[in-house]
């Protein structure tokens, strides 16, 4: 088995890669999936958010309305560390679950933004690191969640820098461009440095 950690900056493209390596064959779990799973209504998970943050951070229909608890974690680091202490070994729990489920020969690509920031990186294979430009990360943000550049700017900075996840990175996937030119990357990666591990 073939184990890849899969990161990058909010708004970089991580989706897109994940989709075309699963599309190409991987087994992808995708940490940002489990994580929306771990705090469903009725789940503890869900029960603790409440307990640290308070209703506010609810919908009317009990869900948990992730907007409203990004703003109050993006701003406040102590906030962002009680979440993480909440949602993330419920997370890794799961994907360690679905791994076991893999086979000897598949690959597998676990996505995790903050893969570099939980100091997971040495625990793959191989680190792929999909990449754009800050300027690109916070336009892309303030079209997608309608934030005001302020706010995207805030939740960048929350995150580790270009340089940092450069640095734990294998394989740099550049996504700045168009996006058929970033899955032909993929499929070079697959069918090379991939393939031979």
């Amino acid at each position: 088995m073939v184990r890849i950690g899969l990161t990058g900056g909010i708004a970089s493209g991580k989706t897109l890669v994940a989709d075309e390596l699963g599309r190409l064959g991987a087994r992808v779990i995708d940490a940002d999936v489990l994580a929306r799973q771990v705090v469903e209504p009725g789940s503890v998970g869900l029960q603790e958010i409440i307990t640290r943050f308070g209703g506010d951070v609810l919908r009317s229909d009990g869900s948990l309305d992730r907007a409203r608890l990004g703003e109050i974690v993006f701003g406040d680091r102590e906030a962002r560390e009680d979440l993480n202490a909440i949602i993330h070994p419920r997370v890794r729990a799961e994907a360690r679950r679905l791994e076991e489920l893999a086979q000897d020969d598949d690959v597998v690509v676990h996505v995790i933004p903050l893969l570099v920031e939980t100091g997971q990186h040495d625990d793959f294979d191989a680190v792929m690191v999909v990449d754009v430009p800050v300027a690109l990360q916070i336009e892309r943000l303030t079209r997608r969640n309608d934030l005001t550049l302020e706010q995207a700017r805030t939740r960048v900075a929350a995150q580790a820098s270009r340089s940092q996840r450069v640095a734990a990175a294998t394989w740099v996937v550049d996504n700045s461009g168009d996006p058929e030119g970033t899955r032909a990357m993929l499929r070079e990666l697959w069918n090379g440095p991939i393939a031979a591990m």
